[in-house]
């Protein structure tokens, strides 16, 4: 039995046997949470509020941007989102073909794959962050392996002049092909969480440095505009470290990029025995590695989080398919603003096979979009989020964001956050309007376990591993963002009251 059919098991044993007398009741029943207050001010102080959390998205393997289905969820979340850049695994990997040697045991570079991949992801409008992996298994020092289905190769090559020739010659062919001054806007990230089992140097940190530096030069000594970057960490780590080593060995480093999950341990990021919740570890890691970069030789360093996301298991189906995304996000966003270049959620599709190919689909999968093109919650969420404006209005509520458009359009994000699974209690939310001339109308569209939530419709119909035709229709139906609702004010003391229930994300526009 699942841990979501134990709870709804229990939920109606209690309710079938509890019998309790109207007044036993009363006095049993938690009293419901006060009203959250939250005032909007149209005149409060403002500041620039770039959508750093919608530019970039990471995804399955290379190979799979080959896919028909791929490319079709490319299509739907750029269609709702900021969608600029896509970051993934193993651009050397066996499967693209990149290196090989010929009958006479040289290198023969072979970038045919390479193509398909990058000139798909430019016709959809989106840009490659080139995450430089893994060993071409024939330059390999070791066939060492790592966990995952396809089995990258995360050994050091068995010649360093080797990798260097072959990240010249994959940096030549791409500038050839699309240009420099496309190429000098993509991002180049040396390797994925060397700190853990994807790199087999020893010892890690020297031996990781030492690839970040043959491949920085190979890369700038083909155009000092391309753009390179690490250390790639898992758990926020390494920062401050190669930092250090950049400066003082004068490698070439144009942007910091490392990674964290929500359920990451305080033991792995910071190094201290303390309880720090699925909603703050983000936020918590987000703030050291400011701190870190702020007081490195390098402070102006762009700083990105090239992988984030609420967990890193791709199990837990109440989190990454649910409607428990919402609040998540949006609390993360409200408080990492102003203090990272760009977040990259992980990821925007089910189309992924770390784990081996998809067995339902949900299950947990990082996408936004579940195995058969059917939305999550998590898309609308992040469709809801991008109605945000540019620029950010101060206000004290940490269950708000408050926005304004370039066309002076009010747009206002609410959430009831809880955590993940049963509990949580829905709660009411005042919002008082100031200085808001002309607002006559509030659209107000929501998501939540029955606003545009596909996974409440699969629970429904028995949770099938392989649904039929006429249950996907079903599905996508269920996925689909309702309308808003629309409600008047009144012009003399503007009010709005919304009840969201736990794991809600709401998203209002004033409107003349």
């Amino acid at each position: 039995m699942t841990l979501r059919r134990y709870w709804k098991a229990m939920t109606v044993s209690v309710l079938l046997t509890v019998v309790l007398s109207p007044a036993s009741r009363a006095a049993s029943q938690p009293s419901a949470p006060p009203p959250v207050r939250i005032l909007v001010d149209g005149d409060a102080p403002a500041h620039p509020f770039p959508h750093f959390w919608e530019q970039m998205f990471g995804s399955g393997r290379a190979r799979l941007s080959m896919r028909a289905s791929y490319r079709r969820d490319m299509r739907e979340v750029k269609g709702v989102t900021d969608f600029r850049l896509v970051r993934f695994h193993g651009i050397f990997d066996r499967g693209v073909g990149v290196y090989t040697l010929d009958a006479n045991g040289r290198p023969d570079y072979n970038f045919t794959y390479v193509d398909q991949i990058y000139d798909g992801l430019l016709r959809q409008g989106v840009r490659p962050f080139v995450e430089l992996s893994f060993m071409p298994p024939q330059m390999a020092s070791r066939q060492q392996s790592m966990g995952f289905w396809y089995d990258p190769i995360v050994a050091p090559p068995k010649s360093w002049k080797l990798w260097s020739d072959l990240i010249r010659h994959f940096a030549q062919h791409l500038v050839a092909r699309y240009g420099i001054d496309e190429v000098s806007h993509w991002y180049f990230e040396v390797w994925n969480e060397p700190n853990g089992s994807f790199w087999g140097g020893d010892p890690r940190q020297a031996t990781y440095f030492h690839l970040y530096d043959v491949t920085a030069r190979a890369l700038k000594s083909v155009s000092p505009r391309l753009r390179v970057g690490g250390p790639s960490t898992a758990q926020a780590a390494w920062v401050p470290a190669f930092i250090r080593h950049c400066a003082s060995h004068h490698v070439p480093v144009d942007f910091v990029s490392t990674h964290v999950y929500g359920d990451d341990s305080a033991e792995n990021v910071f190094h201290v025995q303390e309880k720090i919740t699925r909603r703050d570890m983000v936020i918590r890691a987000v703030q050291k590695v400011h701190r870190e970069v702020a007081a490195s030789p390098l402070p102006a360093l762009p700083i990105i989080f090239s992988e984030f996301n609420a967990t890193y298991t791709g199990t837990e189906i109440d989190v990454t398919d649910s409607p428990y995304i919402g609040p998540w996000l949006a609390n993360t966003i409200r408080a990492c603003d102003g203090l990272v270049h760009l977040m990259s959620y992980w990821t925007f599709s089910d189309v992924f096979e770390e784990g081996g190919v998809v067995k339902s689909p949900f299950h947990g999968g990082f996408g936004l979009i579940a195995a058969g093109g059917i939305p999550k919650a998590s898309f609308n969420d992040f469709k809801l989020l991008h109605r945000l404006g540019n620029r950010r209005l101060a206000q004290s509520s940490r269950s708000a964001l408050v926005t304004r458009r370039a066309d002076g359009t009010l747009a206002i994000a609410v959430w009831n956050y809880a955590p993940p699974g049963p509990g949580g209690a829905t709660k009411t939310y005042r919002l008082a309007l100031r200085n808001v001339p002309g607002a006559r109308r509030a659209y107000i569209w929501r998501v939540d376990r029955n606003h545009g939530s596909a996974l409440t419709a699969w629970e429904a119909m028995g949770e099938p591993r392989f649904p039929t035709f006429a249950q996907r229709r079903i599905l996508l139906q269920a996925a689909r963002l309702p309308p808003p609702r629309i409600e008047k004010l009144a012009a003399a003391d503007p009010r709005l009251t919304l009840r969201l229930r736990p794991h809600a994300l709401a998203l209002v526009e004033l409107a003349h």
